[in-house]
């Protein structure tokens, strides 16, 4: 809930892929605030009406896709799709559900240009995670800058994930939390919106009996495909409530090294590098504690010349054109659906716009 970040892409949604252009966007403050609202209500957020939130969403993702067409100069007629992932607020694939607020049809016409949204829909109906589904582009990239494999791509944002690519297979998983538990720790201890650099962690202690109580979850012996809800693991911040704010954050992004340290047991390879994304890699105390507890190299995708803040949305822009072409958006060992399965829902855009 950070912001909306922009990425325009000239792809076929398989292995050609050229970056264009980037850009970022932030949610209005109000709009923010109700979302934050939303998501500490679960089953608002799971089964509630929430159209009225939902419009605002779908105009500040349109409003940002306007602006950024201004700033670079770009003709809208030059683009054939744009693939919006909306803002989850819900996600529960064993219940069935997960919620992304987005109107594909209000921003089609809007726009004046055909829209994908709901790519996690088709997945979870079919009896999948629905997450994550990024894996198949971290491939394609993964095949075009001719890495040595085995890899991980590590995703931290709210919740970890990780891509693992050898040479005869692709699996995908989150992990645990990444940088959920320690934003809303140290939003509420201290009013920021995450700890920068990971400088609070750093001058804490890790309270190693409740890192060790965590990794006592079910969850982490489960094999995978699995995924979580951004909350899902909230419950935790109880047990770090009687800490001080430098202890309480040591421990509770200890809790994501250790969940990621915890995936190890379901790859069937040692992977030679682990290439992280997502605002987390600029949290020290992540870096150097998984460089720390992996001994293989730990760095930024940045290191091999992607955007780590934009791999997301560059992500989700090649997956447009793969639900135009009717092409697999996840496979039975990324998210568990029982053969590859292609999704999304398309808005077709009025010609006439001007």
């Amino acid at each position: 809930m950070d912001g909306i970040d922009i990425a325009m892409l000239k792809t076929d949604g398989e292995n050609s892929i050229t970056g264009k252009a980037v850009g970022t966007a932030i949610y209005p403050a109000r709009l923010r605030e109700q979302l934050i609202e939303l998501v500490g209500h679960p089953e608002q957020a799971a089964t509630g009406d929430v159209s009225d939130i939902t419009q605002a969403v779908t105009d500040s993702h349109c409003d940002a896709v306007e602006n950024f067409l201004s700033q670079h100069t770009i003709d809208r007629h030059t683009i054939n799709v744009i693939g919006f992932h909306g803002q989850t607020v819900f996600h529960a694939p064993e219940r069935g559900i997960t919620r992304q607020l987005f109107d594909g049809t209000r921003a089609a016409k809007r726009l004046g240009i055909d829209t994908v949204c709901q790519f996690r829909l088709a997945d979870v109906a079919a009896g999948g995670q629905g997450a994550p589904l990024a894996p198949l582009y971290h491939q394609a990239l993964a095949r075009a800058s001719g890495l040595d494999l085995p890899i991980i791509i590590l995703n931290l944002g709210g919740v970890a994930n990780v891509t693992y690519i050898d040479q005869a297979m692709i699996t995908a998983f989150d992990t645990g939390p990444a940088s959920a538990l320690l934003d809303d720790f140290v939003r509420e201890r201290i009013g920021s919106s995450f700890d920068k650099d990971g400088l609070l962690a750093q001058s804490g202690q890790i309270q190693h009996k409740i890192v060790n109580d965590f990794l006592s979850s079910d969850y982490f012996n489960r094999s995978p495909p699995k995924s979580l809800d951004r909350n899902a693991f909230h419950a935790w911040m109880n047990f770090v409530a009687p800490l001080s704010n430098s202890d309480g954050a040591a421990t509770l992004a200890a809790f994501t090294i250790e969940s990621i340290i915890a995936a190890l047991r379901h790859l069937p390879n040692s992977p030679k590098q682990w290439l992280v994304g997502g605002g987390g890699r600029h949290n020290l105390f992540f870096m150097h504690g998984l460089q720390h507890r992996l001994g293989v190299p730990v760095e930024p995708v940045e290191s091999i010349g992607w955007n780590g803040d934009m791999l997301e949305a560059e992500c989700f822009a090649w997956l447009a054109v793969r639900v135009l072409k009717g092409l697999p958006l996840s496979l039975p060992t990324t998210t568990g659906v029982p053969y590859p399965l292609t999704g999304g829902e398309i808005s077709r855009a009025s010609k006439d716009h001007t």
